[in-house]
């Protein structure tokens, strides 16, 4: 049983929790908790750990059965973890390899989120889980958009990582121009939008441009998008979170398509 934090296992794992840089060059990502480890496909788990009291539960000796792990001390298990009440159990997964391809779904039409420069992962967490929930077929981020290894993002998916598509491009631009070519229509959440959200066609190839938190879309994104589209409001409200916008205007496709 490992009984130290400078342990350096126990240290690569703290560095993987607090740094994108290390998580990138190692390909591997922490997913921690209960929830998100009965989620992992089994093969993509690099290395597991869980803490002695863990272990003193049958039902988690049996669900960890077969699998090789580190016993840590509730102590560095502690020292280890993100979250303020560990559950006592944290994968080291390998991450996930997807092409612009892995995007699309064969017989049915397009349905993609696309996202600049949001900054919050739990923002960006909400976004992956709702999109599951309302069928989308993947996720395009520009790379100034949140680690989506993040831990805080791993979390707030519940799950969906493992399930929703995601690439990210340095050129968004010159993605937005290819998917146009490629006959997918873009709508932006925008304040100057022309109609109400619901009143467009979302049926066809789709994919929703949300901006960052505090600044919305750029221009030159917000340029590229076949139609801007608003979510009318009510009181002073100006504009809402991007993770509620983007959960509107996804589920409202969803509606369209059943």
């Amino acid at each position: 049983m490992i009984t130290s934090s400078a342990n350096a296992k126990v240290k690569n794992v703290m560095n993987l929790v607090k740094k994108a840089k290390v998580r990138k060059l190692s390909g591997l990502f922490v997913a921690e908790g209960l929830r998100i480890f009965r989620e992992i496909p089994r093969d993509m788990i690099d290395s597991l750990f869980v803490s002695e009291s863990f272990l003193k539960d049958e039902s988690h000796r049996k669900l960890i059965e077969g699998l090789s792990c580190e016993v840590v001390s509730d102590e560095v298990f502690n020292a280890m973890s993100d979250t303020q009440t560990p559950q006592g159990i944290l994968a080291l997964v390998r991450q996930f390899s997807y092409k612009m391809e892995d995007l699309q779904t064969k017989g049915s039409p397009v349905f993609l989120m696309i996202l600049e420069s949001i900054q919050d992962p739990g923002n960006l967490g909400t976004i992956i889980r709702a999109g599951e929930g309302a069928g989308v077929t993947g996720i395009i981020m520009d790379d100034a958009t949140a680690d989506i290894y993040n831990p805080k993002v791993i979390r707030s998916t519940m799950g969906s990582i493992c399930r929703v598509p995601f690439v990210y491009t340095n050129d968004l631009s010159g993605t937005l121009k290819n998917l146009k070519v490629q006959g997918v229509r873009l709508y932006a959440a925008h304040l100057d939008g022309r109609n109400n959200y619901e009143k467009e066609d979302y049926t066809v190839d789709t994919g929703f441009l949300i901006g960052n938190e505090g600044n919305g879309l750029t221009e030159e994104t917000s340029a590229l998008a076949d139609a801007l589209v608003k979510i009318p409001m009510m009181g002073k409200v100006e504009s809402l979170n991007a993770a509620v916008a983007a959960s509107i205007l996804m589920f409202e496709a969803a509606r369209q398509r059943r």
